[in-house]
C-alpha cells in the first residue's frame, strides 16, 4: 500500500515509517504539486509519477502475484551499508549499484532502504525510474511527473488501481496531485543530541489536499495527518 493511501485510509491520519520518510525534507509551510501520479488505460496500463512513489512502485511490482520472474537493476540508497551489496558512501548516504535482484531480495532489504531507484522487467511488467533524486526545493512547475514510469499488462489493472487510484471510478485517464499544508513540527521525546538526527525523527503535522481529475472531472478531498 502506497504512503498516501496509508494516510488517507488510517483512522487518525497517522502514517507509518514509510510515510514519515516522505516528509523529513519539509518544514512548516504549503507545498503544492506533490506526489503526482497519472493513469492511462489504452490496452496497456501506463502509470507515471513524481519521485515520491519510487519505493511504492518497486514494492508494488515485487509483490505482484503471477508476474513470473521480475529482475531489478539500478541504484539503492540507504542510511547504512546493506550487507551483501556493494556500495559507496556519498553525502551521508550509501548508494548501492545492483543488477538482477529478484522480488524476494527486494522484499528482504526493504526496511533498510531510503530510496529504490530501480528499473525492472518481467512478464507484462516494465518499470523505469530515474537514477538520481531531484534536488530539494524545486519549484512546483519544475517537478518531474514522469520520474517513475510503470507499464503493465491489462491483467494487472485492478490491483494497480486499488493501490494507487483506490478512490476513483474505473476510467481511461486520471491524474492525481497533492498539496501538503504543514502547520506543526512534532519534536520527539529523546535523549539524542544530534540536531540532524532529531530533525529526521520529528514528525510533520497538518493536512493533505488530494485533487483527482478523472476523465476531465475534478474532485478534492482532505485528510489531517501526522507523519
Amino acid at each position: 500500500m502506497n504512503f498516501i493511501k496509508k494516510i488517507f485510509q488510517s483512522k487518525d491520519g497517522v502514517g507509518d515509517e514509510s510515510s514519515h520518510k516522505q516528509f523529513i525534507r519539509f518544514g512548516k509551510g504549503d507545498y503544492g504539486r506533490r506526489a503526482l501520479i497519472s493513469l492511462w488505460k489504452t490496452g496497456k496500463v501506463k502509470i507515471s509519477s513524481s519521485f515520491e512513489y519510487a519505493n511504492d512502485f518497486v514494492l508494488f511490482v515485487s509483490g505482484l502475484e503471477g508476474s513470473g520472474k521480475v529482475v531489478f537493476s539500478g541504484n539503492i540508497w540507504s542510511k547504512d551499508e546493506i550487507p551483501g551489496l556493494k556500495g559507496v558512501k556519498k553525502a551521508g548516504k550509501w548508494i548501492h549499484e545492483v543488477k538482477d535482484l529478484t522480488s524476494a531480495e527486494i522484499n528482504q532489504i526493504a526496511d533498510k532502504v531510503y530510496y529504490f531507484l530501480l528499473n525492472a522487467e518481467g512478464d507484462g511488467i516494465k518499470l523505469k525510474i530515474k537514477s538520481k533524486l531531484p534536488k530539494p526545493g524545486k519549484a512546483e512547475d519544475k517537478i518531474d511527473d514522469k520520474f517513475c514510469q510503470l507499464e503493465l499488462d491489462e491483467k494487472y489493472y485492478k490491483v494497480a488501481k486499488e493501490d494507487f487510484f483506490w478512490d476513483i471510478p474505473d476510467c481511461k485517464k486520471a491524474s492525481v496531485g497533492h498539496k501538503y499544508i504543514i502547520t506543526e513540527i512534532v519534536m520527539p521525546k529523546t535523549s539524542e543530541k544530534d540536531f540532524a538526527k532529531i530533525r529526521e525523527m520529528a514528525k510533520r503535522k497538518g493536512k493533505i489536499i488530494r485533487t483527482t481529475i478523472v476523465d476531465g472531472k475534478e474532485t478534492k478531498t482532505e485528510k489531517a495527518f501526522e507523519a
